[in-house]
């Protein structure tokens, strides 16, 4: 089985990935500790990170399997495949985001409302002067988990078309890191939609978030007040 390692757990593994062989009765811990026996480095993941097998969220218990593929997810801070539905266009893409193709996909003349947030690449942090971002996400988790928090947005609001992109790689200042456009028929349901998106995406979508700054860098998550 493959076990896979990101954003700050990458760095301290020294590799991406690692191969694993799976024995009879082992499970998702026994994996990540063969995992990091047989990375480079012991990228010492701690006991905030968060387990994904073949794209999906389990306990360390889970019985594990050749062939399956293990990722290590550390705190997320919140290439380019699409979900595209009749309501729903997801996608994650290091190509930079424009918002009008999104807000045009979500109005339609139906809703009498449409917000559209843009994250955006700000020149300071925590007292640090912001040089630039970089995201990496695991893909197509990634996606998967939007289109899941969607559900939850409409099973909580009565919403029309949403659509939701986010940045991979580098973004400069100035720079759009992420689009939310959410239609509804009254603002209320929009606005709080689109704010629970925000907040969601942070807990449960595996996208990272690094800082460059005057004099050095840091996986956003890992700091206090991140």
């Amino acid at each position: 089985m493959t076990v896979l390692f990101f954003a700050a757990l990458r760095d301290r593994a020294g590799t991406r990935s690692v191969n694993v062989a799976v024995i009879d009765g082992m499970t998702v811990d026994d994996a990540v500790l063969a995992g990091r026996n047989a990375a480079p480095s012991d990228p010492e993941p701690g006991t905030s990170i968060m387990l994904a097998l073949n794209g999906e969220y389990v306990e360390g218990d889970q019985p594990v399997a050749p062939g399956d593929e293990l990722a290590l997810i550390p705190p997320v801070s919140g290439g380019s495949d699409e979900i595209k539905t009749g309501l729903d266009w997801v996608f994650v893409t290091a190509d930079v985001l424009d918002p009008e193709p999104l807000t045009d996909f979500v109005t339609t003349g139906v809703d009498g409302a449409v917000v559209t947030f843009l994250g955006v690449t700000r020149d300071h942090n925590e007292g640090r002067t912001v040089l630039h971002l970089e995201y990496q996400a695991y893909q197509p988790m990634a996606e998967n988990k939007i289109v899941e928090i969607i559900g939850e947005m409409r099973n909580r609001w009565d919403l029309g078309k949403v659509a939701i992109a986010h940045r991979t790689g580098r973004v400069d200042i100035g720079q759009t890191s992420m689009v939310v456009a959410v239609g509804s028929a009254h603002r209320k349901p929009a606005f709080e939609a689109a704010l629970y998106f925000v907040d969601r995406l942070k807990e449960i979508v595996p996208i990272w978030k690094r800082e460059f700054f005057e004099g050095g860098e840091v996986w956003i998550g890992e700091t206090p007040g991140a």
